[in-house]
């Protein structure tokens, strides 16, 4: 795929929702004018946890649902960009005190997470280690040489700041075969190579490989795209945003990659680029842990790709599921399409349907066979759903998130929606803890 043209709309969107565990508090009101860079919200429960805006233009609307839950804000554009001066700084002569001041101010700082838990980093934790994941191996990722590309320096300033939050070390996880420069030369890290298919890439699955989280540890994740966000901030003085998103996905005419801002709409990436005539998914994200969108939604927080597939929501097959399925994908043996997968590398094209009904979960080791952890992740799901905290606990939920569970989601056969279990039972969990 090639880099396209850069994507921009009149109106940007900003989802609290994106950032886990944040409790949000409006800083603005509609009508108010702000910059790249102005604060928009800040968490309740710890007030230099901030969310800025991304674009320079005024707030168009506050929108809330129900008992009055925030939902989104969205920002009319400015013709011309105009950023909040937060000053070029030298990482290697801040304190890591400075640093962490740096990152809340510019809005940084959310796209920092910690485990146990899965939510937004506390600035006043000291994480035991900070792991980053250089290694993108979800369904149609995109490629990270690309985003990375040209951006050397932003990306080791961002290592360099990370490495003096912490008193442990930034373990920087790459491919065993990796030939991206700025994670080869990286500095102030250690890395670590991995191989094998997904979910390698899951800094969950790193972090169970390196070095296991214990009860009352906290270490802190931050993706690679993420850490160019730090890099900006002290080499330019600005908080810069910017992602290259890749769109992707069976039904989009012309793939490719395009720089964009979080929040953007995505209508004019796809109008008149996807496949006419049936029902399509749109998704922010990969395919496993993305957010459904429509045609007028929008690029979320965290995520570097759009994928639209078929809905399959037209589809009728003839028997359906008792049919010989010579062009189904089956990760079990139910059909010869998996014989044929492994003979010859068949590609399919698959849709958003469930194929099946919620049942009982069955203890078939199907989820053995894609959680790479030392962890059982059928018993640690049924202490969650009992909400056992001493099993939950003696089972390893300290080291999980609900990404971790996604392949284990997509093969079983029971239609479960464990992602789902797994963020309640963390939420309920933080809840008893705190």
């Amino acid at each position: 795929m090639m880099i396209l043209q850069p994507v921009q709309s009149g109106y940007y969107t900003i989802f609290p929702d994106d950032f886990t565990g944040f409790s949000p508090k409006i800083a603005v009101k509609q009508g108010d004018q702000v910059s790249a860079g102005t604060m928009i919200l800040y968490d309740k429960n710890d007030p230099d946890i901030k969310i800025v805006s991304p674009v320079s233009g005024e707030i168009v609307s506050v929108n809330r649902g129900e008992k009055r839950k925030l939902l989104c804000i969205v920002i009319s554009v400015d013709k011309e960009m105009e950023y909040r001066d937060f000053e070029k700084k030298n990482v290697l002569q801040l304190t890591a005190e400075e640093i962490r001041k740096q990152l809340c101010e510019a809005g940084i700082f959310p796209f920092i997470r910690q485990r146990p838990y899965g939510y937004g980093a506390c600035p006043s934790d000291v994480p035991r280690d900070i792991f980053i994941s250089g290694i993108y191996s979800a369904p149609l990722a995109p490629s990270l040489e690309l985003i990375l590309k040209d951006q050397e320096a932003d990306f080791q300033t961002g290592l360099d700041a990370l490495a003096q939050l912490t008193p442990g070390k930034v373990y920087l996880g790459i491919h065993a075969d990796c030939n991206i420069p700025a994670l080869n030369k990286a500095r102030n890290v250690e890395q670590i190579r991995f191989e094998g298919p997904h979910p390698v890439g899951n800094v969950g699955v790193q972090i169970n490989h390196i070095k296991p989280i214990n009860k009352g540890e906290i270490v802190w994740t931050i993706d690679p795209s993420d850490v160019l966000f730090i890099g900006r901030l002290f080499n330019k003085g600005i908080a810069d945003f910017t992602r290259l998103v890749a769109l992707c996905g069976s039904e989009v005419k012309k793939t490719g990659y395009h720089r964009m801002l979080p929040g953007v709409s995505i209508k004019n990436l796809v109008e008149n680029n996807t496949t006419e005539g049936i029902a399509l998914r749109y998704i922010s994200g990969n395919v496993l842990t993305g957010t459904r969108i429509d045609t007028e939604g929008h690029l979320h927080a965290f995520d570097n790709q759009i994928t639209v597939i078929p809905e399959g929501s037209e589809t009728s097959e003839f028997l359906g599921w008792a049919s010989l399925g010579f062009n189904k994908f089956s990760n079990s043996c139910t059909f010869p399409s998996r014989f044929i997968r492994r003979l010859t590398g068949k590609e399919f094209v698959l849709d958003a349907r469930i194929k099946g009904g919620k049942r009982a979960m069955i203890m078939s080791n199907e989820y053995d066979k894609v959680f790479p952890m030392d962890i059982f992740p059928e018993f640690l799901l049924k202490a969650i759903i009992a909400f056992d905290i001493d099993k939950m606990e003696n089972l390893g939920i300290y080291e999980v998130i609900p990404e971790d569970f996604a392949l284990c989601e997509f093969v079983d056969t029971s239609k479960i929606e464990l992602q789902s279990i797994v963020r309640k039972g963390l939420d309920l969990l933080y809840n008893e803890m705190k």
